[in-house]
């Protein structure tokens, strides 16, 4: 591939961190006499409202709480989908910043950490492909946009097909 061996481990490491920065899923909602605005990251969600009395504002909620909410709803699935793309992401994030602390003792690991972190950004952006999917055939209004999803299924097949050899 077009990355060299001995930087996998820091573009492995970079990917994933700049995955957390960009939104899985955008989604505009023209309600009409108001809007919303959903901007939702692999562990947090942005809601900025417009012209809607009961809601206006900005809310920051994360996977659970949003979950939490539409329980019992027809949204309840692609919110349960995100709470698991999200619990993979974290964990390819405690992976991501032990793999830079501790590179040496990453390195010996049975299972190589560059295809490891590969491996959970590409699980991440399937299951958050699919949230989408659902949050786009079960109602929710607005067309959501899957900026983020592309990225993670992006940087994950270029993890798992970068030359480890030395």
């Amino acid at each position: 591939m077009w990355v060299r061996s001995e930087y996998a481990g820091e573009l492995a490491v970079l990917t994933t961190w700049f995955a957390a920065l960009i939104p899985w899923n955008v989604t505009f909602a023209n309600l009409g006499d108001g809007a919303l605005l959903f901007v939702r990251f692999p562990l947090f969600q942005v809601r900025y409202t417009f012209g809607v009395p009961i809601a206006a504002g900005i809310a920051v909620v994360d996977p659970l709480t949003a979950t939490a909410f539409q329980r019992g709803q027809a949204l309840e699935l692609p919110y349960r989908l995100w709470t698991v793309g999200a619990g993979i992401f974290a964990a390819a994030l405690v992976v991501s910043a032990v793999y830079y602390r501790r590179e040496a003792w990453a390195e010996s690991w049975p299972v190589d950490p560059v295809r490891l972190l590969g491996t959970l950004l590409l699980a991440t952006g399937v299951v958050l492909a699919a949230a989408t999917y659902f949050l786009l055939s079960r109602g929710f209004p607005g067309i959501p946009i899957p900026i983020g999803v592309v990225f993670l299924l992006l940087f994950g097949v270029v993890l798992l097909t970068v030359d480890r050899t030395e």
